[in-house]
């Protein structure tokens, strides 16, 4: 009877990754063979790297959709890695027991909050502020970047303090056995030991950033432009397919399809790298 059950469950179990997988070569296909075409009428060269996005007139350029999705993303981690790489340090070896578990729900009810109400915090609360302080529209590439650097923040707090507390403890008590403080036994012996997992969590970050799609659409301002400087308008690859296939056809649509594929390069470039990274540690 055990033996039925287990191999019950291990059917059970083969199905769902095989549906996993074939999910995932589904979308693929699916992208692939309506995306590539376009790319290839418009041409490889001209869709990459032009600079201008004007449906109307059979131009696709989506190099200031990339630029966009690079700068927004990069700005999301120099706000976020920081702040969270220092707040799973805290949390993991110097938070006190009452206020860990008020830190560990915050985080948790973060990583929980659908992205359109960060977004209409972002448009409530961020642009009126780096409008009044840094000038321009307030819909920018830096509000864009506050936002995304505030959604990332529990992937990289969860992962990185799950990592520095797999950390053998001896590393820790070694340090202190050669003199060194508490802090530094920390930052130079834990901290260090734990460098794999923290970058997997920003690896993992960063692809929430380079994904979000609603809170960006919402505080960016969606122009289509390279931008300048960080209080210029932005858009990102998410968000030009959002806000144009609703009324797109023919090669415009196609267009956009192919847009979704360069962004799902861009992901699985992330993953490949995430995968790499588990690889050398084993």
């Amino acid at each position: 009877m055990i033996k039925l059950k287990e191999d019950l469950m291990r059917i059970v179990f083969l199905l769902s990754a095989c549906v996993s997988i074939a999910a995932v070569i589904l979308i693929c296909g699916f992208l692939f063979a309506n995306g590539v075409p376009a790319i290839s009428e418009i041409g490889l060269f001209r869709f990459l790297f032009g600079k201008q996005w004007k449906p109307a007139n059979n131009i696709y350029g989506i190099l200031p959709m990339i630029i966009g999705s690079v700068y927004v993303t990069a700005g999301a981690l120099a706000i976020g890695v920081p702040v969270g790489i220092l707040t799973a340090v805290f949390m993991a070896r110097f938070c006190p027991r009452w206020l860990y578990k008020i830190m560990k729900s915050a985080v948790n009810l973060m990583a929980g909050i659908p992205s359109v109400v960060y977004g209409f915090f972002g448009l409530v609360v961020l642009v009126p502020l780096v409008r009044n302080v840094f000038g321009g529209r307030g819909m920018s590439v830096l509000t864009a970047s506050l936002l995304l650097g505030l959604m990332i923040l529990p992937t990289i707090i969860s992962v990185s303090e799950t990592s520095i507390q797999a950390v053998p403890q001896s590393y820790y008590e070694g340090a202190l056995a050669l003199g060194a403080s508490h802090e530094r036994s920390v930052f130079f012996a834990v901290v260090p030991a734990a460098k794999s997992g923290i970058f997997a969590g920003v690896v993992l970050g960063m692809g929430r950033a380079v994904g979000e799609t609603m809170a960006v659409m919402m505080v960016a301002g969606n122009q289509a432009v390279i931008p300048q400087k960080i209080t210029s308008g932005v858009r990102t690859l998410t968000t030009n397919i959002v806000m144009e296939m609703g009324y797109s056809t023919d090669l415009h649509r196609e267009a956009l399809i192919g847009t979704a594929v360069v962004l799902f390069v861009f992901i699985l470039m992330i993953n490949l790298s995430l995968s790499l990274l588990k690889g050398g540690r084993k």
